[in-house]
């Protein structure tokens, strides 16, 4: 399986130590870019870079060059030789790691070093970050390493900067330590610096362990990742004096860890070590968190598999069918759990990594005395008698008494001695040793991928055996390309699409095949057979990894997205054909992979049907570039989202276990640093993701927007500082003046001012799921483009000044008197922002009533008031009574402002307090309300008394004859959602909104559920959020107070929020919808992804589009079941919604929901915020409030 193992040759830092090179090379000269009507333009050289001593990079050329142009060439050549003599050539290597997501780079004296100013990037390897520079003259330099963390914060190194000198010319190599700035660095003559790193990674897979070359053909995955011990050669039993003094640390850990730990500590050989796994695995797969001792046993296993944990032999004897046998428990109770219906992601990913740590247990491996070939070869009388002894020893007695990972390691050392020389000993015994070291490879599953595929030729139908063939057919042809100096470019890309093809279809037809389970009495033969499947299921994912890597750097040499930018632009998007025909590939073996597969299924529709679709002039009245480009940035946002989560599921999953293990096991440190970062760098996915930033990237240009998105434009200055979310609390004590935030995360239903009332300005690291109350305020951007992160990381506490507009954003440096008299600061000031606006008596304090309700404490919709009901609930009163005339209102374009309400009921102010009573909590509810005034943050002294509030409140019912009056109301088949009409939300100056709850689908004919609903929604005026925000507004955590509003609950197609301001444009002349499918809770409960975005005028009609919709999944109430609170989550196609792929109804909805939202603007006053759905073809609004300005 080296094939799947092979290193892809990028230019950035993507480096894994048991891949091979192979490498698309390119023309010398510079491709251009503009009006390419195909992928390659120039000759391409598919070829395998072997791992050769200073093995040479050779571009292809035409073969039409005259004699002359191959003198002036030969010409030019000696210049530039003699040029390079002139110069010096560095490979720095710093041996430090950090953590994942962080970066080194090197700033320094030197031009080449960025001159102090522009910081110089370093690539990582598991040996460190090393980076090549070429300098143009010696002399003396000054430079120190940096790291760059995750938020884009500088971390440098301690101490005087590191001087280095240089020579005259030359090629050198170096090698430093973090924060030992002190040394001298000692330069060492190198005649290929920078080749040093790849070269040591690529000789573990061209040289025996004991230096010596290994056999022509492809050698084990073992030998290429091995990092135990190196093999050498005994002539006696010398095994148990090998075993070096190994430290267990048990501090800290309990349960499965030092089960673990514990039972390594007792288990010297393999058999024991695998027993040790078995054990945890089956005992904790029967119960409630199987996903800990997963994560333990893939790492262990890795461990052992690359020899970092040693194996020895304990005095027993344990033929290798012990081993088999265990092997065959273990993986069948992975396959069992695989196929569960409530098995996690999580798991599914984890137990893929344990499967290739396993040996084989087909029937020659459980036989009583397997693998008797090498007993036969250790007694010939055709070899010398210290080879013989060496055999017996090393390989034979070690193997049939104590089998290991080592012994494949040992053996293929041998092979490779024996093989050295040709002739030096006789082929029959070189052939028997041969065909040992295969069956040696079966049993620990270490066979290529091919010999891996033809295992499981036999078990497959005859069209299956077809497309098997084609792809070997294919993948052999790859690797004679190896050979090759030019291919030309149709063929070279051709056959890498042809091989990436037969992959997916030959993968397609192994997943398909291990989806029927493994039956409780299916024979050892077909689960040895199943284990064989996998394991080609796996190796194929793996090779795709190369392929796409291969397919990756082809694009670069292209020039990447500058090129695709440029062809979007003379409008020839054939060029894209091929980048999203590979993305559509990547992201379909991440379906195979049981990755989230509805969401890539649905990802892998939209790619093909936008590819399908491609480049109008116009898409309705809207430019076709346009609205090209966002669909696709739509898609893929999308896609890459999708590739970030898999990243953050497995720093979730490893970083603090393998941390745990590796002390606990005695790991070196750069074992343990590295895990993480090498298992997201060697997975598929990792180059989906960087085939996603590059296209994106491209897009993004075609846009003009250059990474940045301006949501709020305007112009302001403030300090700039970093938070990690806007809530209240985030902002240092001491800050003052106008503030300009850069956050991190942000849902989109947060208060600004909850945060801080000079806020000005906010910079956003990420897609923003909407607006409805979050950016109005201030100037509001977003930024996703990781060089401009980093840019605006080094200005953090300093003062800027951010401009925002439809042209761009600039952000620079300010100072604080550089400004006029029209700055926007002045808007965020304490005493000229207009307090909150919240109901009061004549005393001043915030009030309500409970006068006028009904007999049954419940208030019909169109009576409800702010008084006795809150804002949004008089509101909805209000609407409910405009819903009657709407159907008479008409834009100027003659589009109707008609609209509906849904009936509902109130559930007045005070109705939580007679719970309260009548359950004799009125007591304690009031003592903790009284603390909670001035519980502080620190020490948890709040969180504390929130929960305890929170479950007080939720163990209520409401009185009795309140849900008699909801079920008189409503009828039972009703099904309802449950909201909040607080006293202090949907005000002018206090939007609350996303601060407490609103519990969808339940039912009036089950009192129990209705009633927890209510006691939820009262409950959630006590969540931390809720409290700190009132805070922060200056309004008593006494004097809040919440009535709960009972509507019918609808099914929307769409749900949507209305800014009768827009917020993008500034320009009260039109409307801007927020857009998501399903209900109106996509929007609202902060799910990552973005909605339709759709601008509309007030006065002309025209309609524009923003942003389109790539949020996950959509909301919906059950068509049949129980009312039970619960919604169902479905995976959204948007290659098969009317509002991304119809320009008209796009164009008719805009006009619709323009002319309600203005009709409700001139009702009210002022502009709104309004939410509603799409039921069919009528439109619902559900609620209204102040738009905040």
């Amino acid at each position: 399986m080296d094939s799947l193992r092979a290193f892809h040759c990028s230019s950035s830092p993507q480096i894994h130590p048991s891949r091979k090179s192979f490498r698309f090379l390119h023309q010398c000269h510079k491709p251009h870019l503009p009006n390419a009507s195909s992928f390659f333009r120039h000759p391409i050289s598919l070829r395998f870079h072997r791992p050769k001593p200073f093995s040479t990079l050779i571009c292809a050329v035409a073969s039409t060059e005259t004699r002359e142009e191959e003198e002036t060439k030969e010409e030019e050549g000696e210049m530039k030789t003699k040029s390079r003599r002139d110069k010096v050539n560095l490979h720095i290597r710093l041996d430090h790691q950090v953590k994942f997501g962080e970066h080194v780079v090197i700033l320094g004296s030197a031009k080449e070093l960025g001159s102090w100013k522009k910081s110089v990037p370093m690539s990582w390897t598991e040996n460190g970050w090393v980076c090549d520079l070429e300098f143009s003259k010696s002399g003396e330099l000054e430079f120190k390493f940096v790291i760059t963390t995750k938020d884009k914060n500088l971390i440098w190194e301690d101490g005087e900067n590191r001087i280095l000198k240089l020579p005259r010319a030359g090629k050198f190599s170096v090698v430093a330590r973090w924060n030992t700035t002190e040394e001298n660095l000692e330069l060492v003559p190198s005649d290929h610096a920078g080749d040093e790193d790849e070269k040591n990674l690529e000789d573990k897979e061209s040289e025996g362990i004991d230096g010596v070359s290994l056999l022509e053909g492809e050698p084990s995955p073992f030998v290429g990742q091995w990092q135990g011990k190196a093999a050498s050669f005994m002539r006696s039993n010398e095994h148990h004096n090998r075993e070096v003094e190994r430290k267990w640390d048990t501090s800290g850990l309990e349960g499965l860890s030092l089960k673990l730990v514990e039972g390594d500590r007792q288990a010297r050989n393999w058999w024991r070590k695998l027993d040790v796994v078995r054990d945890i695995i089956v005992e904790s797969l029967q119960g409630e968190d199987p996903l800990e001792a997963l994560i333990y046993s893939a790492i262990y296993l890795k461990w052992i598999n690359t020899g970092q944990i040693a194996c020895f032999e304990d005095g027993g004897h344990h033929r290798p069918n012990r081993h088999a046998e265990i092997s065959r428990l273990i993986f069948r109770e992975l396959e069992r759990h695989s196929s569960r219906k409530d098995v996690s992601p999580q798991e599914v990913l984890v137990i893929r990594k344990i499967h290739p740590c396993l040996p084989s247990f087909k029937a020659e491996f459980t036989a009583s005395v397997p693998l008797t070939r090498i007993r036969d070869i250790a007694h010939r009388n055709d070899i010398p008698h210290d080879l013989k002894q060496q055999i017996k020893h090393t390989i034979q007695n070690k193997l049939h008494r104590n089998a290991g990972p080592e012994d494949l390691v040992a053996t293929e050392a041998m092979l490779a001695k024996i093989t050295k020389n040709p002739g030096e000993y006789s082929e029959a015994f070189v052939e028997q040793f041969k065909i040992f070291h295969h069956e040696l490879k079966d049993f620990f599953n270490a066979g290529s991928l091919a010999e891996q595929l033809d295992s499981i030729r036999d078990s497959m139908g005859e069209n299956d055996i077809v497309t098997l063939n084609s792809f070997l057919e294919c993948k052999k042809n790859m690797d004679a390309a190896a050979d090759s100096i030019n291919v030309k470019e149709d063929q070279g890309f051709t056959l890498l699409f042809k091989t990436m093809e037969s992959l997916n279809a030959l993968r397609g037809i192994i997943v398909k095949g291990l989806e029927s389970g493994l039956r409780n009495d299916a024979p050892d033969t077909a689960i040895a057979m199943r284990q064989k499947w996998r394991l080609c299921e796996i190796g194929l994912e793996e090779y795709s990894f190369v392929l796409l890597s291969r397919f990756f750097n082809a694009l670069e040499v292209m020039g990447g997205a500058r090129w695709l930018a440029a062809n979007v632009q003379s409008k020839n998007v054939n060029a894209w054909n091929d980048p999203l025909g590979a993305l559509i590939i990547g992201v379909h073996q991440m379906k195979l992979s049981s990755w989230k597969p509805e969401e890539c299924a649905s990802i892998e529709n939209e790619l093909l049907a936008w590819k399908k679709r491609g480049l109008s002039e116009m898409e309705g009245n809207e430019d076709g570039k346009t609205i090209w480009a966002l669909r696709l940035k739509a898609t893929l946002d999308r896609s890459r989202r999708l590739t970030n989560e898999y990243t953050e599921e497995l720093l979730k999953i490893f970083p603090e276990k393998v941390q745990m293990l590796g002390k606990a096991l005695g790991i070196p440190e750069n074992s343990v640093r590295t895990y993480t970062e090498a298992e997201i760098r060697a997975s598929v996915i990792f180059q989906v993701s960087k085939l996603c930033t590059l296209l994106l990237k491209a897009v993004r240009s075609t846009l003009g927007s250059q990474g940045w998105d301006v949501l709020v434009p305007g112009d302001t200055f403030g300090t700039l500082i970093q938070v990690e979310r806007i809530v209240p609390g985030s902002l240092p004590p001491s800050t003052e003046g106008p503030v300009i935030l850069v956050v991190d995360r942000a849902d989109g239903d947060e208060e600004v001012t909850a945060a801080g009332r000079n806020i000005v300005g906010v910079i956003l690291k990420q897609e923003l799921p909407h607006l409805s109350h979050l950016g109005e305020k201030v100037v509001f951007v977003t930024c996703e483009d990781e060089e401009k992160v980093a840019d605006i990381q080094k200005l953090i506490g300093t003062t800027v000044r951010l401009e925002a507009s439809s042209v761009g954003v600039n952000l620079k440096s300010s100072s604080a008197v550089d400004t006029d008299g029209n700055s926007s600061i002045k808007n965020a000031s304490n005493d000229i922002i207009s307090g909150t606006e919240i109901p009061s008596s004549s005393s001043g304090r915030i009030s309500y009533s409970n006068q006028g309700v009904s007999p049954g404490g419940v208030i019909l919709l169109p009576d409800a008031e702010t008084q006795t009901s809150g804002a949004k609930a008089a509101a909805c009163g209000r609407l409910s009574s405009l819903s009657g005339v709407s159907d008479k209102v008409y834009s100027d374009q003659g589009v109707p402002a008609s609209f509906q309400v849904p009936s509902g009921a109130v559930i007045p102010f005070g109705s939580m307090e007679l719970a309260l009573e009548q359950s004799k909590s009125m007591e304690s509810f009031r003592s903790m309300l009284e603390k909670l005034e001035t519980a502080k943050l620190e020490g948890g002294e709040l969180d504390a008394l929130c929960h305890q509030l929170q479950e007080l409140i939720s163990s209520l019912q409401p009185p009795k004859d309140i849900i008699e009056s909801i079920g008189r109301i409503f009828p039972g088949s009703a099904r309802l959602i449950v909201r909040s009409s607080a006293n202090v939300e949907d005000l002018a100056g206090m939007s609350a909104a996303g601060l407490y709850e609103s519990i969808p689908n339940v039912s009036p004919s089950n009192p129990t559920v209705f009633g927890n609903a209510v006691s939820q929604v009262w409950a959630s005026l006590y969540t931390r959020r809720a409290v700190l925000s009132r805070r922060a507004a200056g309004v008593p955590q006494k004097e809040a107070a919440m009535a709960v509003l009972v509507q019918e609950m609808l099914s929307p197609d769409l749900s949507f929020v209305l800014h009768t301001f827009s917020p993008t444009n500034q320009d009260h002349n039109y409307v801007e919808a927020e857009i998501a499918s399903g209900l109106g809770e996509t929007l609202a409960s902060g799910t990552r992804g973005t909605p339709w975005r759709i601008s509309s005028g007030k006065f002309d009609g025209l309609v524009q589009t923003l942003a389109f919709a790539n949020f996950s999944e959509e909301l919906l109430v059950r068509g049949a079941g129980p009312a039970d609170g619960e919604v169902i989550r479905l995976t959204v196609d948007y290659s098969k919604k009317p509002l991304t792929v119809d320009p008209v109804f796009r164009r008719q909805l805009g006009q619709r929901l323009c002319a309600v939202g203005f009709f409700l603007e001139r009702k009210f006053g002022c502009p709104q915020d309004v939410e509603g759905c799409l039921v069919g073809k009528e439109i619902f609004i559900v609620q209204t409030r102040p738009q905040p300005l």
